[in-house]
Parts: structure tokens; C-alpha cells; sequence
């Protein structure tokens, strides 16, 4: 019953986060938003000391329940170990702990933070490393299935559907997610859950609280027959079936030992009052119970990776050609560079952005104007900025720092957005094609929500002189709808420049 429950708390759990980085629409946020941001480390982050201290409690109560549970990349490995088991079963065996591997790479972790490098910090945390894998490896494919959906509705004049333009946001950053998809699933095919007593930061200190937790599994030495079942049914290897002893502090509490014992010699009961366990005499466990996790199904593995090679390349093809009334070519619009990164409202300054983003892509999977895309700069590497190539930031949308579960992005209104400086806008004359096609344009002037430009007359003595843009850049929000719509091409003729600090006008 115990596995049961946690199995299926586990499913509507990975569920729902997952569609949290599908979701384009913002519909699942709203009802379920808060599965984000009950995750260890974002919470952390955001400050959220009611949520941490209560992962603690219940760690201290129960053991380690969030990992087999809350977190989402717990469950995908169980995933994947369960399809590696369905070839071989009774595949695990007890191991020793690798304590200086996970408690080392908890020190980095920890230094790293320290220090800023917030790249280091995200790549290890495992709700980010989930969130990456979905949001830059399904979340293509989901929308294209999305858009022949759209299409077919089209067709029958019905627009239930909307199709949502597939692009991929950052190549490295897709790189990346490849590599950690492809280290995970070799990592939980050969032995479960690897990943999680020997790299996972959160996984350590919660395994270093469990060993003190009050619900334990505890072996009843007058019922174990030592058939090592347990042992070799155990994804975490934390059984070891000859000393009748758990690995507390990796045991991820999944209640696998108590459904194979036979001889109901495992309960999950609490520490206070229970008598001391006696010594007994070690049986040795027959030599074909153990299993060598030399043998691997390399077919497997190779389709996951084929796979993920076909799914890039469809989405990367799925981005199409542009073209001005299906005649001419336009050409697709280049990043400027920039002084200073663009981070979005509610960051209310860089510092505190990159200290505490993730780089869990929620909020660039959920802009709906396609302006939020994970930075390539090495000191905010996976972490979001602002870019203008594809769509600026309304002032009214507020989804980014909806959904941002560690509070780099805190929460504003729509009125405190519209009225937050994030950058200011610049014009780069030999770009325009007022100068450099001789033509009227005023396309920046036009669509500036906050009237920060103003178009003058080139040459106040001349006879119907071209009219330039000039910038108020005190009344400038820096939402980037000027270098969107500027017709300029390769580089827009104004561009947005961030601020370190957002100031209020």
C-alpha cells in the first residue's frame, strides 16, 4: 500500500511539472504552479523558509520522501530503471557508500554558489537539470505536435488551437541538456539511483538528515530468511542483505524492499520503541543472486540518443523560412552586443538575478513573446536574458516572474512593470534606412508604448528633410519594442542597453 501511494503521488508529480515547461498557454501555472516552487533548492533560493523547513520536518519524520516523491529527475530515473529491470530482474546489490564523492561535490557546490558561479550550481541541481532536459528536448516536439493540431483545426474553421513557432533557443544550452539526459539514463539503467547518492547536492543533505529521521525501514532479523530479495530489489543499494544493515542516508524510501519480501522481515515502522536488533550469524547469498552491472542493453541507449538527434533536427527544420509576402527572403535579425545583460523585470538588479536563478528555463518556457532565451555568457551560462529578435516584452505580461520559483524574478504587477526601467534604447545611425536607403520610416516611433521616441527633421533648414529618431531615455522601459519592428537588417538601427540597476520613472 505504502509503494502504491508514493507511486502514484510520484506520477501526478512528474506530471504536472513536466507540463509546467510544456505549457505555453500559462494554463497549468495557474492551478499548479506552486509544484515549482516547493522544490528544495529554488526555495532556498526564493528565501521560502516555511517551504524548507517544512522538506526538512518531513524528512526528519519520514526520511527521504521528497526525493522519491517531489523531485522530478527521482522519478525519471526510476523510470528508466524500471525499463532496464523488465530484461533482467533482481538486477541491484548492495554497495558501499561513495562519501567522499558526494560529500565533495556538495563542497563545490557549495563554494560555487559562494563564489557566483552560478553555471557550476545549475548544472547540478537536479529540478533545474530536469527542467532543462523537458523544456529544450520534449517542449520542441510537443509543439510541433501542437501546430498539426492547429493546422487541422484551421482547416475545419475552428481555432481551439494556436501554433506556437519552434525554434531552438540556444544551441549550447541544448547541448547540454543532451549530455545531462545521456549521463542520467546510463547512470539509472545500470544502477538506479547513481545519480542521487553521489552527485545530487540536494539528495546529500537529505540523505545526511534521513539517517536521523523517526520512520526507518528496519529489518526483523528473526523473520529474514536471508534471501537477499531486498537487497537486490534495492535502486538506491543501500541494503545489505549479509549484515542485516540500511544505508540510511540513501535510502530514497520507495518501499520496493517491503512489497518483494516474503517473509515480512522488513517494516516501516519509527525508531522510538523499538527493541535492539540481535546479532545473527551471516548466510551467505548464493553466487547467482548476484548480478553484474557490467551488462547493459547498448540498442537502448543508442535509440535514446538517435532519438534526441532526430527530435533536434526536426525542431531546427521546424523554424522554416521567412519570407515578405512569400516572395522575397528577409533576413533573420542578429543579437546586438550588448554592455549589459537584459534580465526582466522584477530581477530589480543583476546581482541579484544571477545569485539566484537556477537556470531551470521555466520562464523561458513560458514567455509568450519568445524574448526570454538562455544566456551563452560564460558568468550567466543557462541563466535567461532579455533578446529582441524574435518579440519584445509587452508591458502588460507578467508570466516570467509568475512562474519563477526561486525569486530571481520576483513577483510585480502590471502597473510596476510598465513603469520599471530594465534598459534604455539606442539609435545607431548608419544602421537606419532613413540614411542608408533614403526612405521615411519611423517604425520605432510608432510603436514605443511609453512614447519615448520622437522622430525630427534630419535637417531643420532643408526643404522636406527625412525625419531621425530621438530618445528620451529617462522615460525608456527598455522593452525592446523599437529594436523588434526596426526593418533594419542584419542588425536593428536601435537597440536596447541594459541596466545593472531597474529604477523606477
Amino acid at each position: 500500500m505504502l509503494k502504491r501511494i508514493r507511486t502514484i503521488s510520484a506520477v501526478l508529480f512528474m506530471a504536472l511539472i513536466t507540463l509546467l515547461f510544456l505549457d505555453f498557454t500559462g494554463t497549468i501555472h495557474t492551478w499548479f504552479g506552486w509544484m515549482a516552487k516547493i522544490q528544495f533548492f529554488p526555495a532556498l533560493m526564493a528565501l521560502n523558509f516555511g517551504i524548507i523547513t517544512g522538506l526538512i520536518l518531513i524528512t526528519l519524520l519520514l526520511g527521504r520522501i521528497y526525493c522519491s516523491v517531489v523531485c522530478p529527475l527521482g522519478l525519471f530515473q526510476d523510470l528508466i530503471s524500471k525499463v532496464a529491470s523488465r530484461n533482467k530482474k533482481n538486477r541491484f546489490y548492495f554497495s558501499k557508500a561513495m562519501s567522499w564523492l558526494r560529500y565533495g561535490v556538495l563542497i563545490l557546490f557549495v563554494i560555487a554558489f559562494i563564489a557566483g558561479f552560478g553555471s557550476f550550481v545549475a548544472l547540478l541541481e537536479p529540478y533545474s537539470a530536469f527542467g532543462r532536459i523537458v523544456s529544450n528536448l520534449l517542449a520542441p516536439l510537443y509543439q510541433l505536435v501542437n501546430n498539426f493540431f492547429a493546422s487541422l483545426a484551421e482547416r475545419m474553421d475552428s481555432y481551439a488551437f494556436y501554433e506556437k513557432e519552434v525554434w531552438i533557443r540556444s544551441i549550447s544550452t541544448f547541448s547540454i541538456a543532451v549530455i545531462t539526459l545521456i549521463s542520467i539514463v546510463v547512470l539509472a539503467w545500470r544502477g538506479g539511483r547513481t545519480y542521487c547518492n553521489t552527485i545530487c547536492p540536494v539528495g546529500t543533505v537529505l540523505g545526511f538528515l534521513s539517517q536521523f529521521s523517526i520512520y526507518k525501514h528496519r529489518i526483523d532479523t528473526s523473520k529474514c530468511n536471508s534471501c537477499g530479495l531486498c537487497a537486490k530489489n534495492c535502486k538506491a543499494s543501500c541494503i545489505d542483505a549479509k549484515s542485516h544493515t540500511i544505508d540510511y542516508s540513501r535510502c530514497v524510501s520507495c518501499y520496493n524492499c517491503i512489497g518483494k519480501c516474503k517473509k515480512e522481515a522488513i517494516k516501516y515502522t519509527p525508531s522510538f520503541g523499538q527493541p535492539k536488533e540481535e546479532s545473527v550469524k551471516e548466510q551467505p547469498v548464493p553466487e547467482k543472486a548476484m548480478v553484474s552491472n557490467d551488462q547493459i542493453d547498448s540498442s537502448r541507449r543508442n535509440m535514446l540518443t538517435i532519438a534526441g538527434t532526430l527530435l533536434a533536427t526536426s525542431a531546427i527544420k521546424a523554424q522554416g523560412k521567412k519570407v515578405d509576402g512569400g516572395l522575397a527572403f528577409i533576413e533573420d535579425k542578429k543579437i546586438p552586443e550588448r554592455q549589459t545583460q537584459l534580465v526582466p523585470a522584477g530581477a530589480q538588479n543583476l546581482r541579484n538575478f544571477t545569485r539566484r536563478c537556477t537556470g531551470c528555463q521555466l520562464c523561458v518556457s513560458a514567455c509568450p513573446n519568445n524574448v526570454l532565451r538562455p544566456s551563452t555568457a560564460l558568468t550567466s551560462f543557462m541563466q535567461p536574458e532579455m533578446s529582441y529578435e524574435r518579440g519584445y516584452c509587452r508591458p502588460e505580461c507578467t508570466k516570467c516572474s509568475e512562474v519563477c520559483p526561486a525569486g530571481a524574478i520576483t513577483a510585480v504587477s502590471r502597473e510596476d512593470k510598465s513603469s520599471t526601467q530594465i534598459g534604455h534604447a539606442v539609435w545607431i545611425e548608419k544602421n537606419c534606412v532613413v540614411l542608408t536607403d533614403g526612405v521615411s520610416c519611423g517604425n520605432c516611433a510608432r510603436h514605443c508604448p511609453v512614447g519615448a521616441i520622437v522622430m525630427i527633421e534630419m535637417d531643420e533648414d532643408g526643404f522636406d528633410s527625412k525625419k531621425i529618431p530621438t530618445i528620451n531615455t529617462e522615460r525608456c522601459i527598455g522593452c525592446g519594442a523599437c529594436e523588434n519592428l526596426c526593418p533594419a537588417r542584419p542588425f536593428s538601427a536601435i537597440y536596447v542597453e541594459g541596466h545593472t540597476m531597474h529604477r523606477t520613472i
